[in-house]
This record gives C-alpha cells, sequence and structure tokens, in this order.
C-alpha cells in the first residue's frame, strides 16, 4: 500500500508542476523519465546497501571530526562560559562550526579544488539533464557554495540570460544548500536523510524546472564563463571566508530568534482565539501532502505542520521542531527530513533576488517578479525528494 501512496504522490508532484508550467508543449519527457530512475536508483543505493552505508558514514565521519576541530576554536574563545550539564547553546554547537566549514571551503576555492569538481560533475549533468552547461554547473555550484554566493560566479553572464534561464538557476540555487551548513544540519538530523537530500535534490531541481518551465537551449547559447575570483593572498582570502562564514551564523541566528518568537506569539494568540495553536492549522491544511508523501495518516498532521513551519520560517526552525517530536515513526522522521534539507522559504525569495539584484538590477526585477512561482517549484523538488525516499524506507 505505501509504495501505491508514494506512486500517486510522486504522480500528484508532476501534475502540480504542469499546471504551473509556461509551456506545457515544450516538455521533454525522456530527459525526466532518466532523471527519476537515477533518483529511486540512488535513493535505493544510499537507504538500503552496504555501499549507501559506507558512502553515509564516510560522509559523516568526515564532518564528525570537522565539528570536533571546530569545537576547538568554539571552545578557545567561549570556554569560559559557564553552561548547564549537558546542555550547549544552539548558537556555539550548531552555528558557531559554519565559520570553520567556510573557512575550508575557501581553502578549496583557493587551489583551485572546488571549481575542478563542480566544473566536470557539472559537465556530466549536462549530458543527463539535457539543459546547458550553465545551469548545470550553477546547479553543482549551488550546492557546495550557496544560494546567494553562487551567482557571483556566473555574474558575467547573468545580465545576458534570458528569463527562462534565470528561472533555472534560481531554482537549483533554492532547491540545495550549501556545504557550510551541513555540518549543522547533520547534529539534528541523521546522516543518512541529509546525503540522501542533496544527492535527490541535485536532480530533482533539473525535473521540475524541466516540467515549469521547459526549453532548449542552443549550441550558441550553451556557453560557460566562470567568473575568475579576484586575486588575493592566502591569508586575505581565509580571512574574507571566515569573516563570511560568522556573517551566515550570526544571520541564521538573528532569522531564528525573529521566527521562533513570532510563531510562539502567534501561536498563543491562535490558542487564546481559537484554541487551536497556528502550527496545529497549518498540520490540517498540510497533512494531505505529507501522507501522499508516505507519511502515515496518523502522523500527517504533525508532519504537515512541521513541513509549513519550514516554508514561512526557516528550515532551521523545523529541523528545531521535528528534534522535539521524539514519537514520531522512523519513516516519517526519514520523510520529513529530507523534505527539510533545501532553502526552500519564503525568505529564499528576498535572497536570491538581492544577491541578483547586486550584480545586476534589472535581472535582479525579474527574479523579484517570478519569486512566489520560484519557491512553488523548489518546494515541490523537495516533496519529490521526500517522496522518492519514502519508497525506501520502512
Amino acid at each position: 500500500m505505501s509504495y501505491i501512496i508514494a506512486i500517486l504522490g510522486i504522480l500528484l508532484v508532476f501534475g502540480l508542476a504542469y499546471l504551473g508550467s509556461n509551456n506545457r508543449k515544450g516538455i521533454r519527457y525522456r530527459p525526466l523519465f532518466v532523471m527519476v530512475v537515477l533518483q529511486a536508483i540512488l535513493a535505493f543505493v544510499l537507504l538500503n546497501t552496504v555501499v549507501g552505508t559506507w558512502v553515509i558514514g564516510g560522509f559523516a565521519t568526515v564532518f564528525t571530526h570537522l565539528l570536533a576541530y571546530a569545537g576547538e576554536g568554539i571552545s578557545f574563545v567561549f570556554g569560559g562560559f559557564v553552561f548547564a550539564e549537558g546542555s550547549t547553546p544552539f548558537f556555539l554547537s550548531v552555528l558557531m562550526p559554519i565559520v570553520f566549514i567556510s573557512a575550508l571551503i575557501g581553502i578549496l576555492q583557493y587551489f583551485k579544488i572546488l571549481p575542478f569538481i563542480i566544473k566536470y560533475i557539472g559537465l556530466v549533468l549536462s549530458k543527463v539533464n539535457g539543459m546547458g552547461r550553465l545551469e548545470s554547473y550553477n546547479a553543482v555550484a549551488s550546492a557546495i557554495l550557496g544560494q546567494s554566493e553562487v551567482f557571483i560566479s556566473v555574474k558575467k553572464q547573468i545580465g545576458a540570460l534570458p528569463k527562462h534561464r534565470l528561472y533555472t538557476l534560481c531554482a537549483s540555487a533554492m532547491s540545495t544548500v550549501s556545504m557550510s551548513i551541513v555540518g549543522a544540519y547533520m547534529t539534528m538530523l541523521k546522516p543518512e536523510y541529509v546525503v540522501t537530500a542533496l544527492v535527490l535534490n541535485l536532480f530533482g531541481g533539473f525535473i521540475i524546472a524541466s516540467i515549469i518551465n521547459p526549453y532548449v537551449v542552443t549550441k550558441e547559447e550553451d556557453i560557460l564563463e566562470v567568473q575568475e575570483e579576484e586575486k588575493q593572498s592566502f591569508f586575505e582570502m581565509l580571512g574574507e571566508y571566515i569573516l563570511d562564514g560568522f556573517k551566515v551564523a550570526i544571520i541564521v541566528a538573528a532569522m531564528l530568534i525573529g521566527f521562533v518568537a513570532l510563531i510562539g506569539m502567534i501561536n498563543g494568540l491562535f490558542g487564546l482565539i481559537f484554541g487551536i495553536t497556528f502550527q496545529q492549522i497549518l498540520g490540517y491544511i498540510f497533512s494531505p501532502f505529507a501522507f501522499m508523501m508516505g507519511v502515515p495518516w496518523s502522523e500527517a498532521v504533525t508532519a504537515g505542520s512541521i513541513m509549513a513551519t519550514k516554508l514561512v520560517s526557516n528550515e532551521f526552525v523545523a529541523m528545531l521542531d521535528l528534534v522535539k517530536h521524539t514519537e514520531l515513526s522512523s519513516r516519517t522522521l526519514g520523510i520529513v527530513s529530507v523534505f527539510l534539507v533545501s532553502f526552500a522559504n519564503f525568505s529564499s525569495i528576498g535572497i536570491i533576488a538581492g544577491a541578483v539584484k547586486g550584480l545586476h538590477e534589472k535581472q535582479g526585477n525579474v527574479v523579484a517578479r517570478f519569486g512566489l512561482k520560484l519557491l512553488y517549484g523548489a518546494t515541490l523538488v523537495s516533496v519529490l525528494s521526500a517522496t522518492i525516499t519514502g519508497l525506501f524506507l520502512k
């Protein structure tokens, strides 16, 4: 029965994407079929095979060590603070390691290791997804550099891109997450779900964009011009990336303070007026989608509430909410965890539009105009990844 529901869920995602398509006759079904099959194979390998266990174990081990190294720097600065036994503030244990991970990304960028990896993985992807090299490069770069930083690397082409190609670039940025905060996710979610989401979202972004926004890139248009970073000394670069990582941690902390407080206030007001919290209402609204993703009906309202929390706030707020629900089954935890690993929320519309506008004002305005459609597509990517994951969870 769960397989039938999951298949119906996948068809629902395709149906919703089809309804939002701006060129239904232009949809190419062969690349879509190939990418969905690849998603299913990769999900099965990652979640149900020895090879997948080994890959995820290796990934988790690397980040465990990185977080431990980050902890040394955090302890040096904040070691004098006394906290209640067994408790470490979220800001220190989850957000501060972003500073160290950002520094590592800077080092890999400086020595041209990341650009090499991004370029050639993107080249392979372009053979599978039927799109251009720029779109494929951007998808891989977004998963490593982040949803705002990635546009700097392709700023030479931003101004000349037509609306449909710009949509795909922005959709990829919103559907993925940056490597600098993956370690933070792993402190709240199981590594296998984080890794699975990262892989599936990479293909899912192209699948949904190919339905909502289908087009063909001609040979003349299939050009990739990557902006070389400004020449800096090693320590100039290192200082810049460390400060960038600290800014990200501070911004996330500020967003959490604001959103958690606002949601708490709204829940309180709804409780007084209607006798039910705002999140519970959202849970009922989103529960059918949670059920179609493979969540048992008895847990669908709770799962729907967490999903909605992510959309109206951000993934960190939703992850903190998910951690509180220890009563949820492992199947529901897996499905919801995969759904949460993306930047698909309302605040990301402003972040992406602002990033593009900083490079090209006119194109930034174009992004702002299709912002809601961008969120619609990115949310469908998360639903698709979570639904496919549900096929391989008990």
